[in-house]
């Protein structure tokens, strides 16, 4: 698989794509690879923390429960990610996105 790719299935299926992405394409990486690994991760990361702290609202008030449609949000970044990568384009994720341009140094 080509470095296109491995930006791709960065986004899918996230902890284990980017993990295949990560490991997978460390060898040949390119920028638009470590950009992306850096974009899909940050969303991991981002997504994980708003879950859990969701969880912890909905457990004290229930009649907020109608907040976790909110989770729709991280799927059309995934899939604006997903976009991005496959048009070969390092352009930062919607809101979030340029938190990550320049963390996670072990990527690059």
């Amino acid at each position: 698989m080509d470095n296109k790719t491995f930006s791709i299935v960065s986004y899918i299926a996230t902890p284990i794509g980017w993990l295949i992405s990560y490991f997978a394409g460390k060898e040949k990486a390119n920028d638009l690879l470590k950009y992306h690994l850096k974009q899909s991760l940050g969303l991991a990361i981002i997504s994980i923390i708003f879950n859990i702290a969701l969880s912890i609202i909905i457990m004290i008030v229930p009649a907020l429960s109608l907040l976790g449609l909110v989770g729709i949000v991280f799927f059309i970044l995934m899939i604006i990610g997903i976009i991005n990568a496959a048009n070969e384009v390092q352009k930062p994720l919607p809101i979030i996105g340029k938190m990550f341009e320049d963390k996670f140094g072990f990527i690059g």
